[in-house]
């Protein structure tokens, strides 16, 4: 199964920014343990990151038809972006919302999600392991079917 990694803006910051809230680790890092979970899950992964709206619109149009699934970290565009939730809508392919902190335990603005309707279902709160927990679930239930 073919799993799309989609990471918003300021991702590319993490091991850099506000530890407190999003860890210490870099979305290399990341992207490298996800990589080995991946494997022993009988996953492929691919990875994207962009600080611009209209790349990361288009890279969920693409996973739609070149993925059976896409994780989603959209960043501050969870909060603010209705064309990432029409492109959520119309992917085309199961997507779960992932966050690293847990937006519900910050400031009242993030604790909205634009996605949240759309996506299959959101993990939070978590660290790297919110990411780990959705490459979980479509290993053992995700599907076009879902």
């Amino acid at each position: 199964m073919k799993i799309a990694v989609i990471n918003g803006p300021n991702l590319n910051m993490l091991g850099r920014r506000e530890a407190r809230h999003y860890g210490s680790l870099t979305l290399a890092e990341i992207n490298e343990r996800l990589q080995e979970l991946a494997h022993g899950l009988g996953l492929e992964l691919s990875f994207f990151q962009s600080n611009h709206e209209g790349e990361l619109v288009e890279a969920l149009q693409r996973a739609g038809q070149e993925a059976e699934g896409v994780v989603l970290n959209a960043g501050a565009y969870t909060h603010t972006s209705v064309a990432m939730r029409d492109a959520v809508a119309c992917c085309g392919a199961p997507v779960v919302e992932v966050h690293l902190s847990n937006p519900q335990a910050r400031e009242e603005f993030r604790r909205v999600s634009l996605l949240a309707e759309v996506c299959q279902g959101s993990v939070a709160g978590f660290g790297w392991r919110s990411y780990a927990l959705a490459l979980w679930w479509f290993a053992q239930e995700g599907s076009r079917s879902a």
